[in-house]
């Protein structure tokens, strides 16, 4: 399902201006592109998911153009690629959100909701925007694992849960035990940088997930 309702009053208003600079960065590239949709991107899945995978931020013609996580860019195509793969989505993703394509089991959150300049959000932008992380991870109750893209991810995430960063230090394919019960796999984020430069393969990509479907309770 692709309802997000349980977590609607989690999410940042339209117009959050939190981070001033984030604030002013997307009024900046609203100017340019008065047809995007230049706000908070609200979270995408499954409201009864198991699993929820963490992203970094909304890409500049990704999610930040369309309003759905890693839509539009070259991120999104193997993250979706990869859901389908392990059966944890259903129709047919086009990189639209009016796709109509379907996340099973599955939520995709981020540790910042709003178009960081050149992707790179501040600590304080991380730490300001991790209440509506927190808050959205404590209203889905059925999540047992969650996949956390890159180490800003990691870090926010295992904060947000209640963890502790010197007990949990990011590695791909690096498992955390969580203080409410979840399991944390981290990943390396599939940016078009890291698959570009092979940090990050579609194989190494695949095992976080065929782990992660392991363990699905």
């Amino acid at each position: 399902m692709t309802a997000p309702s349980p977590l609607a009053d989690a999410e940042p208003p339209p117009g959050c201006a939190r981070c001033p600079r984030l604030a002013q960065f997307r009024e900046e590239v609203r100017t340019e592109h008065p047809d995007w949709w230049n706000a908070p991107v609200p979270a995408f899945g499954d409201p009864a998911a198991w699993l929820a995978v963490v992203g970094l931020a909304p890409g500049k013609h990704g999610a930040h153009r369309t309003g759905r996580p890693f839509t539009g860019d070259y991120a999104g195509d193997l993250l979706f690629a990869t859901l389908a793969r392990h059966g944890l989505s259903e129709g047919t993703f086009a990189a639209s959100v009016d796709d109509g394509l379907r996340l099973r089991g599955v939520v995709i959150l981020n540790a910042v909701r709003c178009l960081p300049p050149e992707n790179k959000p501040t600590p304080a932008e991380i730490r300001t925007c991790r209440p509506f992380l927190e808050a959205q991870l404590a209203r889905l109750a059925q999540v047992r694992v969650v996949v956390a893209l890159g180490q800003i991810a990691h870090q926010s995430t295992v904060k947000a849960l209640g963890g502790r960063l010197p007990k949990a230090r990011f590695a791909h394919l690096a498992e955390h035990a969580m203080p409410g019960g979840q399991t944390l796999i981290d990943s390396y984020h599939c940016s078009r940088y890291n698959q570009n430069t092979g940090r990050l393969t579609p194989e190494m990509f695949d095992a976080v997930f065929a782990r992660a479907v392991a363990m699905r309770p």
